[in-house]
């Protein structure tokens, strides 16, 4: 199967079953995102969604993070993965937002990547989810799942890579929604260790099945049902 036609299949399938994916991410306003995706990195969703209600009670806007030091901001978040570093990004996050741009969070991802603790992935999950601009994050579910599916090339090995063969096939007006196609499925169908390959829908055309399991049976060719995400 040629690489458009997994697209085609792709995109076809999530535009049908999940027109209007979302974040798992709990927010109020692009402040709130922002922190929350920062403290994201390297953690669970349900994890930082538990911690940012009281951060948020104390830090409820750029102008009071941007009074805080990262010792004041560590308490909030120490059940959060590498703390330390985290607390200090979002202490530094808190003046530059202030500083830099008027308690406003920027809508450029070259902008976004001047923030501390701010890099390519987290200002494309800003731009995209904030700005519906076509931003393609690349996490670690989307880096696995696309190479799974046969989406993108053996030979894309960094997350960069991957993010550009993506945008190449997927329309602009899909890329907000491919992204979080992507990592949902990651993130309860195609999972790391053990992937659910015998629920999953995509399975009549990823290279990962055919590969390990050979040719799925008829009936999977054209799937159209999905186990809940």
């Amino acid at each position: 199967m040629r690489k458009p036609e997994r697209f085609r299949r792709f995109l076809d399938y999530f535009t049908t079953h999940f027109p209007e994916p979302q974040t798992e991410l709990r927010y109020g306003n692009p402040y709130e995102l922002i922190v929350a995706v920062v403290l994201s990195a390297q953690c669970t969703d349900k994890r930082v969604n538990h911690v940012m209600p009281a951060l948020l009670e104390q830090f409820p806007t750029p102008a009071q993070l941007a009074l805080a030091s990262a010792d004041n901001i560590f308490p909030f978040i120490r059940s959060i993965s590498y703390p330390n570093n985290k607390a200090k990004h979002l202490a530094g996050l808190g003046r530059m937002l202030v500083d830099d741009f008027g308690s406003e969070v920027p809508s450029t991802i070259e902008e976004l990547q001047r923030l501390p603790g701010v890099g390519r992935k987290t200002a494309n999950v800003i731009v995209s989810v904030i700005y519906n601009q076509p931003a393609m994050a690349v996490d670690t579910h989307v880096f696995r799942v696309s190479h799974r599916l046969g989406l993108v090339n053996k030979t894309a090995t960094t997350p960069l890579a991957v993010e550009k063969e993506l945008v190449r096939y997927i329309p602009l007006v899909l890329i907000p929604k491919a992204h979080h196609w992507l990592i949902l499925h990651g993130r309860y169908i195609c999972v790391a260790r053990t992937p659910k390959c015998e629920i999953c829908p995509l399975k009549g055309f990823c290279k990962y099945y055919i590969t390990n399991f050979g040719q799925p049976a008829a009936e999977d060719l054209n799937a159209a049902t999905t186990p809940s995400i």
